[in-house]
Parts: C-alpha cells; sequence; structure tokens
C-alpha cells in the first residue's frame, strides 16, 4: 500500500505527446516581443474566419427555434435536415439525391467529422497503418491519424503545375499501408479544384488497395463562376458510374457557405457502409447536434440566394485585388476559397515578423500549414492572406503589403 505522502502518477494517452504546435500556436510565438506599428489600426488576414454578415433569415430560424434546447437531440438528425441536405445536394451537383436515411448524417461543422472519422476506419489490428494527407494541410488530418494510432504520409503539392499533388510519386508500399486518404478541394491553402481525371486516378487506387477517401469540401461553395462550380466527389463519382459512392465519404458546412462558423453546422455523405459505423461512433461520442441549430441549418440548406451574395462579395474582392499583387507576389486567381497563397521574398516567417512589425498586418506562413517531407516543406517561401474582411479593409492591407515589400530586404 501506498504511504500518505505517496502520489500515484498521472496516466495520458501517449499518443497526445505526438501532436505539434497548432498553426497560430506557432504564430503567437513567432509574433512573441514583436511591437506592430502603433500609426497603423492593426488588420489580421491570418484566419480564415468567414466575417460577412450571418443571414438574417438564418438568425430568426434560431431564434424560432429555443424550444429545441429542451429536448435532446438524436444523433441521426431530423427529417427536416437531411431531407434539406439531400436535396441541396441534388440540386448543387447535378445527380439523383443521396438517401436521407443511410447516405447523410448531419455534423456538428466538419472539423470535428474530420477528426472522427479516422477514428471510425483505422484498423489498429493492422500495424503499418498509414493515413495520406496533402501538404499543406488541415492540421486536423494529422492529428487525427496519430490519434487514431496511425501514421501521416504526407503527398506534397506544387508549386507546380498549379500546386497538384504528385499521386504518382507515392511509393507502392505507401499504397499497401494507406487505409485513408484526405482531399480538400478547393484546396486550403492554394484553392486548387481536383478535376475529374484526378477524382479517376484516386478511385481507381481506392478500388486497388481498399483505402477509404474523406473529401473535405468545406470551401465547396466559395468561387468566382457561377456557370462553373467546383466538382465535387460525389458528382465525381456519379460522371464515373460509382453510384453506391463505395469507400468516399464527403465533409461539407456551413460555416463558409453561408457566415456562421459559430453553429458548427455540417454534414457528410456518402458511402452508406460508412455512414452505418460512422452513426454509431457518434451516437457513443455525444456529438449531436442541437435541434435548435438543426432548425436553422435547415433553413440555411434550403436557400441560394445569400450564397450567391456571399460569392458576390468575395469575388468583387478577388478581381479588384488580384491584379494589384499577381507582380509583387506571384499571385493568381484561385479556383475557390477565399485566400492568396502568395510567395514570399526570403523566409515566410520572417517575411510574416516583419509584416507586422512595420505594416501591422498579421499573416500565416505557409511552412505552418505543412511538414517537411522528401526534403523539402512545400509550404515553405508562401505567405496564406485570408480575404475574410471588407474589400475596403483587404484592399487597405494589400496596399501596405506591396509598400513593404518596394524597402523589404530578406537578407537583413
Amino acid at each position: 500500500m501506498p504511504n500518505a505522502t505517496t502520489q500515484a502518477k498521472l496516466s495520458l494517452n501517449p499518443d497526445l505527446a505526438r501532436l505539434q504546435p497548432y498553426p497560430f500556436e506557432k504564430l503567437r510565438a513567432l509574433y512573441q516581443g514583436v511591437e506592430p506599428n502603433p500609426a497603423l489600426k492593426p488588420i489580421n488576414l491570418s484566419i480564415g474566419e468567414p466575417k460577412h454578415p450571418t443571414p438574417q433569415f438564418i438568425r430568426d430560424a434560431l431564434t424560432a427555434s429555443m424550444d429545441g434546447l429542451a429536448i435532446y437531440p438524436p444523433t441521426l438528425g431530423s427529417v427536416a435536415l437531411r431531407e434539406s441536405i439531400a436535396s441541396w445536394i441534388a440540386q448543387r451537383y447535378g445527380i439523383p439525391a443521396p438517401d436521407p436515411a443511410t447516405q447523410i448524417l448531419p455534423v456538428n461543422g466538419s472539423r470535428e467529422a474530420l477528426f472522427a472519422i479516422t477514428q471510425v476506419v483505422i484498423d489498429r489490428s493492422r500495424p503499418g497503418a498509414l493515413v495520406i494527407s496533402p501538404n499543406p494541410f488541415y492540421q486536423i488530418y494529422e492529428g487525427a491519424a496519430l490519434l487514431a494510432g496511425a501514421e501521416t504520409w504526407f503527398l506534397n503539392s506544387g508549386p507546380g503545375p498549379a500546386f497538384a499533388p504528385a499521386f504518382a510519386s507515392v511509393p507502392e508500399a505507401v499504397w499497401q499501408r494507406t487505409q485513408l486518404l484526405y482531399t480538400c478541394s478547393p484546396a486550403n491553402p492554394c484553392g486548387r479544384v481536383m478535376p475529374l481525371a484526378e477524382w479517376q486516378l484516386l478511385f481507381e487506387l481506392s478500388d486497388r488497395y481498399g483505402f477509404v477517401i474523406a473529401s473535405d469540401e468545406c470551401y465547396s461553395e466559395i468561387h468566382f463562376d457561377e456557370a462553373r462550380p467546383p466538382l465535387g466527389a460525389l458528382q465525381a463519382a456519379r460522371a464515373l458510374g460509382r453510384d453506391d459512392y463505395r469507400r468516399l465519404i464527403v465533409f461539407s458546412s456551413l460555416s463558409k457557405r453561408s457566415n456562421c462558423p459559430g453553429m458548427r453546422s455540417g454534414f457528410v455523405a456518402g458511402d452508406a457502409q460508412l455512414i452505418k459505423p460512422f452513426l454509431l461512433y457518434r451516437t457513443y461520442h455525444g456529438s449531436a447536434m442541437s435541434l435548435t441549430v438543426q432548425a436553422a441549418s435547415t433553413a440555411a440548406w434550403r436557400d441560394e440566394a445569400h450564397v450567391r451574395e456571399n460569392r458576390r462579395l468575395y469575388a468583387e474582392k478577388f478581381h479588384t485585388l488580384v491584379p494589384r499583387v499577381a507582380g509583387p507576389l506571384q499571385v493568381s486567381m484561385p479556383e475557390g476559397g477565399f485566400y492568396f497563397w502568395a510567395r514570399t521574398p526570403g523566409d515566410d516567417a520572417q517575411f510574416a515578423r516583419e509584416l507586422l512589425r512595420q505594416m501591422n498586418v498579421a499573416s500565416l506562413p505557409g511552412s505552418f500549414l505543412a511538414r517537411e517531407s522528401n526534403g523539402v516543406n512545400p509550404g515553405a517561401g508562401y505567405l496564406r492572406l485570408a480575404l475574410v474582411s471588407s474589400l475596403a479593409e483587404c484592399s487597405e492591407a494589400v496596399d501596405r503589403i506591396v509598400s513593404f515589400l518596394t524597402t523589404y530586404d530578406p537578407k537583413s
């Protein structure tokens, strides 16, 4: 028996120690000790948090459904919400509506679902499990893999052609160990949209090696040509005759589409054989969406007018600002999303730190969004700038950056 002065050692999941600091933790450390120019108001382009107003009808639907706070919500979600999502998918992608009962599941934002699906898919009885992640990437992919007992294999993107991931560079031995592959289209941070030929290759690889594809499409509704919306994974699957969406699950969200990130509302859709165990997992996880939020989400998925207006605001910013930074920062028009993926002279972290000090503009170094793989960090030498604020504020930030570039010396 231990004596009164003996204390048992705290035991924790050892995989927690494998998690790397989140990009914004790295950013806080980078900015520590920096005194921004007090003559200029602060402008924050570092975080992709939508700043356009949440539509009033969504607010009204939320407040009109407060009675839902008194009821335990079902994990499967309401019939009305699932049917509204199914109808939206059919309208948006021009495909038959998925079965609301077996192929759709509401989730509390795409972030938590992107993490949770890995816990469902990874088979710990098979040693050496791998999760393939794009690189640069959304850091949830890596954390989810590590806490599921898997390793992450980073697939470098770019810089050319057009930041495409080099699927042909993946060794056979890696494909044989892969259980899950994450995609992001439009991509964070470069805005690239995956073409049908790339989807065909991935589906063929999934059939050959048996891995699940998790398609992160949270930026799918931020694009700049109403006649050419980004291709979605479900749409690609249908075009290629994969009507059962086998080994495919898609993640979408209202956060960017409808400017309501605080609602934490999204959905997953795809293979019914994946949705069923995912529902089981989420039932135990206790991650059901509030009925109040479900009601507001149903209203949001049923309306497209506010989404078109949202896109108009982003398009105005990009069409105005791309010509002003195309030369100085080597920026081109993205296919989707709301980021400039900009080239920096010299070290990206040093550039970001000095930009804050001299111009009071916060940005995110590209190297913080990637890992070194095959001897390179594909985010190094880039800056991610989130054009989420008003046109006036983004325009002022761009003017400051262009001015800063005229005197910046990366060697000093």
